[in-house]
């Protein structure tokens, strides 16, 4: 009798159930696993740090990111300037361990918190910008130099970063140029709104080279000189990028050695063995190579370290960038520091 049902079934019916059922199958493994939908998405879809929900979302988080923590940093930052700068008010303070705590308790003492927080409003206008690009620019930038996790080295990462720095910087170096201006004025009497600078700076004039008594040049090298400076520009846009180059410079080693130590930091603080205390359970719908995300202080850790590796790295060149950013101004308040002095 079951022999007889069996050959009652004719065979093309039952092939044609069995695609059906395999589809069926398929269908439930896609459903099981998120990541698979993930995966077959990306098959259609431009890739996920190309959307544009992605870029805008990063330099939004980036700007917020460096607003926050320079305003924390705003009172070190503006002493740090005046150092870097050799302001003649705070020359004195820079050979002591506790001269910022002085030079911050003179300035309080002089124009009280908002002294401390002088020219933070062009930061606040240089850095939304400055730290959205540079962390915009680093993902992009990555996601082409670094295709998978086995191109993932040291060196590319140096690499990332450095453009990523250089492009920033590149977009918003003159308002960096307006911050350390208005953070480097200490008279209350002559102190200069955001408008001013602004004129000042393009109205400048470098002061001319200084003429040595015991050198003497030919006479069509002195002809040469003055034609090259009657045609080269002396006042203009160009006073904005005074300093631009020891930035650049500057900037290759910092951004570079920051995005780096902060990625391996975040590598040996995701090790296995602490990772139960440093790391968040990693999301459902979160792609498979991605690292699970690490907790608010470890996350701060490794910034911190990031931060200081980085900065004294480039702290010589950051010096020369200040004095040259300074310039006229840094002149003048010699010349009245001497003036004082010597009636």
């Amino acid at each position: 009798m079951p022999s007889a049902l069996l050959n009652n079934v004719s065979p093309p019916i039952m092939l044609t159930d069995k695609p059906r059922v395999m589809e069926g199958v398929r269908r439930k493994e896609v459903a099981v696993c998120p990541t698979d939908d993930d995966a077959i998405a990306l098959r259609t879809k431009k890739p996920h740090k190309q959307s544009l929900d992605y870029i805008w979302r990063t330099g939004v988080a980036g700007g917020l990111a460096g607003c926050a923590a320079k305003t924390v940093v705003a009172p070190l930052d503006r002493v740090k300037i005046l150092f870097q700068a050799s302001n003649p008010q705070f020359a004195k303070y820079t050979g002591s361990w506790f001269g910022v705590g002085t030079a911050m308790k003179d300035i309080y003492r002089e124009d009280g918190t908002r002294g401390l927080f002088r020219g933070h409003s062009a930061t606040l206008l240089r850095i939304f910008p400055y730290a959205a690009i540079k962390f915009l620019a680093y993902e992009q930038i990555r996601s082409v130099v670094i295709h998978s996790p086995e191109h993932e080295t040291p060196f590319r990462r140096l690499i990332s970063g450095s453009m990523a720095g250089v492009t920033s910087v590149f977009f918003t170096y003159p308002l960096e140029l307006i911050r350390v201006r208005l953070a480097f004025e200490t008279k209350r009497d002559s102190r200069s709104s955001l408008s001013s600078i602004c004129k000042q700076i393009y109205n400048e004039v470098p002061s001319p080279p200084r003429a040595t008594a015991h050198t003497s040049s030919p006479a069509i090298v002195n002809v040469a000189t003055h034609a090259v400076d009657a045609i080269k520009p002396q006042y203009g846009l160009s006073n904005f990028y005074r300093g631009f180059s020891a930035t650049i410079m500057g900037m290759l080693p910092y951004a570079g050695m920051s995005f780096l130590t902060h990625d391996t930091a975040g590598d040996v603080l995701r090790h296995k063995s602490i990772s139960k205390y440093t790391t968040l359970p990693k999301p459902s719908n979160s792609p498979i190579n991605k690292p699970p995300p690490l907790r608010s202080w470890a996350e701060l850790f490794a910034g911190g370290i990031a931060g200081l590796v980085s900065q004294t790295s480039a702290y010589p060149l950051e010096v020369i960038r200040r004095r040259m950013q300074v310039g006229v101004r840094w002149e003048m308040g010699i010349a009245c520091m001497l003036g004082r002095r010597h009636g």
